[in-house]
């Protein structure tokens, strides 16, 4: 990871990749605090964890890395497969299906843009 980069990174959501990639598409490549307002008014689940990682990668590039929060934005959001939780559902004639629970690991790379 090069010092002009800061990420976050939240392991086991339960929440599953698919539908969480719908929501890292809108903010890829966008400033910080327009990232920010989209997840505040985008009426999907995702939105609060993938807030809390964007958040935690500006607090991570403001306190160890010493950029300037303005000047951050998206450089890369990616989210990859965790552990799928196995549980069983009852059906009929006394069997059972597997119910597949999907968790996420949301990964979040903020970079301040070039001065010009």
């Amino acid at each position: 990871m090069a010092a002009s980069e800061a990420r976050a990174i939240a392991k086991y959501i339960r929440l599953s990749p698919r539908k969480v990639r719908e929501v890292m598409d809108l903010i890829r490549g966008k400033d910080l605090k327009e990232a920010l307002a989209i997840l505040r008014y985008t009426p999907r689940r995702a939105s609060a964890p993938i807030s809390k990682v964007v958040q935690s990668a500006a607090a991570n590039a403001e306190h160890n890395y010493e950029m300037n929060k303005d000047s951050l934005y998206v450089a890369e959001c990616y989210v990859d497969q965790g552990p799928i939780i196995k549980r069983f559902q009852p059906r009929a004639m006394g069997r059972a299906d597997t119910m597949r629970r999907r968790t996420s690991h949301i990964t979040v790379v903020l970079k301040e843009k070039p001065v010009k």
